[in-house]
């Protein structure tokens, strides 16, 4: 059937198209407007790591320790043990594929001795790459409203990258990794996979800022970074990324990114991604299909979209009417053309541990004891929601045990758990990776 719906928005906040090579702007959208950068901000981490190892500082195989304090970050998380030791190399691989908020803080530490210097090291290449609007408060991206970035400060970060450690380019392209029995998928796995020269390179998310991602692809010799910020959903950015890149290379550049001054405006306001939603399975087909752009060309898919478009929902609606996701996304992104494989990691085999702190920005980092840096506050509306779910079980387990709380145990596999690991276990006991498993409805015992 045909249905007939209103133009779908960008839902972009701001993003920026370049030349890999050249820093020529290809396309771009309020590139200057202050954004928050989510887990983009671990493109930065990585790269002071990269500069550590390219300076012998470090190397692939330096000892990087869990400590009480990047434990304690929120989720996205890989939740091993303090104490347990594991090489940068697979610091690396967590926080680039897995986004692992812990793992980023431990590598900060191991790397500068501290998570107040390594945030020093941050700001200091920052400033000498030349990303006037960026200011790092954490080594990982949650939410703190003090750090912000640009579009393109974040294309100039990503362009370094590649250009500065093109030996690292490798950590970038794999879609998930195999840790022990467990796989873990990269939120940016379906463009690594559908998109034509796909190779890179990290995704984030906030609420404060919705979907971003920086995104590399290389056609016939030539690669391309985009940097999109603000979207509605996970496949938003990915499918205006691909949009991007298939209009891209058949343009050519202009002004350097470099050369874009001053800032065009504010973050957004706090809660955007309550007002930015995701434009559902309707509105992607209408502004991404890729059969659409085929017919006639991205003008004549231009002009559609002014108009009220008709979209023919029977080429991706399941039977009982709700929206095929596999056909939807093999018609915004492309078929799969590369198998998923996750990359194997393992804590791998540690020697020595990196000379913290550099001559260039020793004198700013300050001497903070890793134990010693301030824990991160809470989500209030996250930890409300965990104090009541926490009220609720208890009085169902009152109920069930005839009035008397069940304060001196908890149920097995919570994150309130007190039993100790499985003997050998590198994993905190309810912290296995992400998010703690939470407490069943009282509902529904």
């Amino acid at each position: 059937m045909l249905a007939s719906v209103a133009p779908a928005k960008a839902d972009i906040g701001a993003y920026v198209l370049i030349n890999a090579k050249s820093g020529a702007i290809i396309d771009q959208k309020n590139a200057t407007r202050k954004w928050y950068p989510a887990s983009l901000t671990k493109m930065m981490t990585a790269y002071v790591t990269f500069k550590a190892i390219r300076e012998g500082r470090a190397t692939l195989n330096s000892t990087v320790v869990q400590s009480k304090n990047s434990l304690s970050e929120p989720p996205s998380k890989m939740g091993f043990k303090v104490g347990t030791k594991f090489t940068v190399d697979t610091a690396l691989k967590i926080i680039i594929i897995k986004s692992a908020n812990d793992v980023a803080v431990a590598l900060g530490e191991a790397i500068a001795g501290s998570e107040g210097a390594f945030l020093a090291m941050m700001n200091a290449e920052a400033k000498r790459l030349g990303m006037t609007n960026t200011h790092f408060t954490n080594p990982h991206g949650l939410p703190d409203n003090r750090m912000v970035t640009t579009a393109r400060d974040m294309a100039i970060l990503a362009m370094a990258l590649r250009r500065d450690f093109p030996e690292s380019r490798d950590y970038y392209k794999h879609p998930g990794i195999r840790f022990g029995k467990k796989t873990l998928r990269s939120a940016n796995r379906e463009f690594l996979l559908r998109v034509p020269g796909a190779n890179g390179i990290k995704t984030g998310y906030i609420c404060n800022s919705g979907y971003n991602v920086a995104s590399s692809v290389t056609r016939g010799g030539k690669t391309l970074i985009a940097v999109i910020l603000g979207a509605g959903s996970g496949l938003e950015r990915t499918a205006f990324a691909r949009q991007l890149f298939d209009q891209g290379f058949r343009k050519r550049g202009g002004q350097n990114v470099t050369s874009l001054r001053g800032t065009s405006g504010n973050p957004p306001a706090n809660g955007y991604c309550r007002r930015n939603r995701s434009p559902g399975a309707k509105a992607y087909m209408a502004r991404y299909d890729m059969e659409t752009e085929k017919k006639g060309g991205f003008l004549f898919f231009k002009a559609n979209q002014k108009n009220n478009a008709k979209v023919d929902e029977a080429g991706f609606t399941l039977a009982n009417g709700k929206p095929d996701w596999a056909k939807i996304l093999d018609r915004t992104l492309g078929p799969r053309r590369i198998a998923y494989r996750p990359i194997q990691v393992s804590l791998g085999n540690p020697t020595g541990a990196p000379k913290a702190g550099g001559t260039a920005v020793a004198v700013a980092a300050p001497d903070i004891p890793a134990e010693d840096v301030p824990l991160p506050t809470a989500n209030p509306l996250r930890r409300a929601q965990i104090e009541m779910r926490q009220k609720l079980q208890k009085t169902a387990e009152a109920s069930v045990a005839g009035g008397i709380p069940q304060t001196a145990a908890a149920r097995p596999g919570a994150a309130t758990d007190p039993a100790p690991a499985a003997p050998g276990s590198i994993f905190r006991q309810g912290l296995d990776f992400t998010v703690p498993v939470p407490a069943p409805s009282p509902r529904k015992q």
